[in-house]
């Protein structure tokens, strides 16, 4: 690809990077809410995503939710807003929110469920395949919250 004088895009220009809008958060679990229908909102939102040009990662664990979502910022603003909506879980904490240029950090993830005690590795395996200076330091604050505290105490009084 050239930009408009016909010269190669510059070493860090990605003319192929979408802009995206990410939405990372967690929650607490309402009472009742169990594996089997966090197994039904993937399914669910597998569905939807595909549709919407989200993706992400849904780790659940000791009744605390933390999802990444990412995709066109129109559809992650409806999917902020049906989150505040759902009744199954509470004390939504956002953890970071950004719109940028960049490649996505889960391109076939549709929204994928990962065990609390597997989010450490989701997590370094996007680390090491992000060039994205951004998704980098992003990933890298995440990391940093868990050597502190893992999910499982996230909630907790």
């Amino acid at each position: 690809m050239f930009d408009e004088f016909g010269f190669p895009p510059g070493p860090d220009l990605d003319y192929a990077a979408p802009i995206l809008d990410t939405f990372v958060y967690c929650s607490r679990a309402a009472e009742g809410v169990d594996g089997d229908e966090v197994d039904r909102m993937i399914e669910r939102s597998q569905r939807r995503n595909v549709e919407r040009h989200i993706t992400g990662v849904l780790v659940f664990g000791s009744g605390v939710f933390f999802q990444w979502i990412e995709g066109p910022t129109a559809e992650v603003e409806k999917l902020i807003a049906s989150l505040h909506d759902d009744p199954r879980h509470y004390d939504i904490v956002p953890l970071d929110r950004s719109v940028e240029k960049r490649e996505r950090l889960y391109p076939n993830w549709e929204m994928e469920l990962v065990g609390a005690d597997d989010i450490r590795t989701v997590l370094e395996d996007a680390l090491e395949s992000t060039k994205d200076e951004n998704n980098i330091a992003a990933l890298r604050r995440i990391l940093k919250h868990l050597d502190v505290g893992s999910l499982d105490t996230l909630g907790r009084i």
